[in-house]
Formats: C-alpha cells, sequence, structure tokens
C-alpha cells in the first residue's frame, strides 16, 4: 500500500493515520496518509477509532460502482467503533472516554474520526471493540430488514442468501432467536457451521435453489433476503408463499460489471415494482440503510439508535454471536480488502489501528 505523509502539525504530537481511496485502484494502490488530528466543532466528537469494518460497499467503491459514493479521492470505511477522545461545544463533556458505534457510509478507515455526537450509539458493557464492529451496518441491516420490512413472526420460514457472509450470518442469528425457520444458502464448506447454529444449508453452486427449497418448503416461504440481485432475484420472488416478502438489499452479481454504477439498483427497482402490481399477495422491496434521512435526519437517527441497540444488547446477552473473520491492522487495508473480496473470508474482515 503506497504511503503518504503529511506535515506533522507542530501542535499535536499524536497524529491522525487515514487509508485514501485515491481512484479506481486495485487494493495495493490504497494510500495511508498522515496529518493531524481535528478539532471538533460544535455538536461534534472525535472518536478514537478502535475498529472499522471491510463491507461490499468499499469492494463496489473502489471500482467506482457504489450508487452514491463521493468523488475521489476520499477515506473509505462504513462504520467504526471506538472511543470518544474530544468534545465540542455542545457536547455533554461525559461523553468522553465512552465507548460508542457509528454508522458513517465513508471515513471510518481512520484512527481519529470527526462526527456529530448525535451519530453515536453506546456500547454495552462486556462488548469489545472488534465484536461489537461486526454488527454495527450488518447487524443494523440485519435487524431492520427482518422486523421493519419483513416482519417476522415465531413459526415462519425465511430463505437468506450468502448465509454464512456478514449479514446473512446474523440475520440467521436473528432469525433464529426469533422462533423462525431459516433455510441458507452457502458454499459447502460452511454448511456444518450453518448446521451447528440449526439452519437448514443448500450448496449454491452445486444445487438447484428453486427445487431444493422447494423440497424443504413446498408452500413457499413467508421471506427471502437477497443482496445477490442479477437473474437469480426472480428465483427469490417466485420462492414465496402468498404474502410472503421478498427484501433485496444489493446487487453482488453485478460487482465486476463495467458501465453506470446506478443501473443495476435502478434496474431491480423496476422490477420489483412490477412484482408489486401483481395480484398475488406478494411483496417485494429495496432495503436501504439510509432510507428516509433525507426526510426527516431526527426520525432516522431516533430509529438508528433504537434498533442498533437491540442488536448490541443481543450481542452482549449471547442471542447472536460476532464471527469476526480476520483483525488487520490499518497499513494492511489492502490485504484486508482482498480477503473480504475472496469470498474465503466467513464473518467481517476488521480493521484496527
Amino acid at each position: 500500500m503506497n504511503a503518504t505523509t503529511n506535515p506533522m502539525n507542530p501542535t499535536h504530537t499524536e497524529q491522525r493515520t487515514a487509508v485514501v481511496l485515491p481512484g479506481k485502484v486495485e487494493p495495493e494502490d490504497l494510500q495511508l496518509r498522515r496529518g493531524p488530528i481535528p478539532a471538533p466543532g460544535a455538536g461534534q466528537v472525535v472518536v478514537r477509532m478502535e475498529a472499522t469494518g471491510v463491507s461490499f460497499a468499499e469492494q463496489q467503491m473502489r471500482r467506482g460502482r457504489y450508487y452514491d459514493q463521493p468523488p475521489f479521492p476520499f477515506v473509505p470505511g462504513y462504520d467504526l467503533v471506538g472511543t470518544v477522545q474530544a468534545a465540542g461545544a455542545g457536547v455533554d463533556g461525559t461523553l468522553i472516554g465512552t465507548r460508542v458505534a457509528a454508522l458513517t457510509k465513508t471515513g471510518g478507515w481512520a484512527s481519529h474520526v470527526l462526527l456529530d455526537a448525535a451519530d453515536l450509539v453506546e456500547v454495552p458493557e462486556g462488548v469489545g471493540a472488534a465484536e461489537a464492529e461486526t454488527a454495527v451496518v450488518n447487524g443494523i441491516t440485519a435487524w431492520q430488514m427482518l422486523h421493519r420490512k419483513a416482519r417476522i413472526r415465531s413459526g415462519q420460514t425465511i430463505l437468506v442468501h450468502g448465509a454464512n457472509g456478514g449479514v446473512g450470518s446474523l440475520l440467521v442469528q436473528l432469525a433464529l432467536t426469533a422462533g423462525v425457520r431459516v433455510i441458507g444458502t452457502a458454499s459447502a464448506r460452511h454448511h456444518d457451521t450453518l448446521r451447528a447454529l440449526g439452519v437448514t444449508p443448500v450448496d449454491y453452486r452445486t444445487e438447484n435453489i428453486p427445487a431444493r427449497v422447494g423440497q424443504l418448503a413446498p408452500g413457499g416461504v413467508d421471506a427471502v433476503f437477497d443482496h445477490v440481485g442479477g437473474p437469480g432475484l426472480s428465483d427469490s420472488w417466485h420462492l414465496l408463499a402468498p404474502g410472503g416478502t421478498l427484501v433485496s438489499y444489493g446487487s453482488a452479481a453485478t460487482r465486476d460489471d463495467t458501465g453506470s454504477k446506478q443501473w443495476p439498483v435502478l434496474k431491480i427497482l423496476g422490477r420489483l415494482w412490477m412484482w408489486n402490481t401483481l395480484p398475488n399477495g406478494r411483496h417485494a422491496c429495496f432495503f436501504s440503510v439510509w432510507a428516509g434521512k433525507a426526510l426527516s435526519e431526527n426520525r432516522f437517527r431516533a430509529r438508528l439508535r433504537t434498533d442498533l441497540t437491540q442488536v448490541l444488547t443481543a450481542l452482549q446477552r449471547g442471542d447472536i454471536t460476532a464471527t469476526v473473520a480476520a483483525e488487520l491492522p490499518l497499513a494492511r487495508a489492502a490485504e484486508a480488502l482482498r480477503l473480504a473480496e475472496s469470498g474465503t473470508a466467513s464473518g467481517k474482515v476488521v480493521l484496527v489501528p
């Protein structure tokens, strides 16, 4: 990874280290930059990062294919866990020293991050930084899809694609805790782990998914959670029982495509709209964790705080288990990104200072 160092701020002995994505580059061309730690303004805090993650969003961003990513260059990092180091005017000073989690979209791959205090969620006692990090964007995504979109109930049956992944592994655990039967797709090497959780695995590489799920749930499933998109999205829709819900939340099938970064999402939205016009009682929706933020930031923050607290509390209780695939320092972000993109990691790849 390339290194770029800025002149040291003479008023600070400690510096900020950040990983910069300079353009559409290979992971090895990420840049490591150092500079002064920012000062918090009114309503802001500086969080000393303890753990941040590598998600599918960063994999798309380095290809220039995340649908609303900022212009290059920028610091990636969709979420983080850390300790509040400094607070600006109007922020409760007792927040300093508190371990918190935050959803950032970008900026998390840095040793110190400037954030609005209103965006912080306190991490419960006894939950480690890396452990909590696995449950921020992945946990809030899983929780809101299950409980706010599909509105699952005990006794129902769901299908989770990528049941071994960062979102999928938490989604299946949260569903099982709620008394839901789970069928999960994954490659064969993950099947024993899924069975141990209580999931019925299906090998997406060797099995005919519609046929196998049809055998396991002859009447259809009550919800499908699909991050893949592509041609298989139609299969997900047709596997629904009457009254069932398809939740689409990504387009992993188009990760390596070229052209418009908006087109894959627009195509999915078009198909979901068309299916929703059919008079069969089924429902399809596209999930974005940022939905509603532009309409009401206060409502968005309140909902995020409520739901993420539920997830972190479930983690504290042991209802769900964090799966950390690897912990690597910021200076090895290229290696971490390669590992996440390999598809061999089970759980979350975590970066630490």
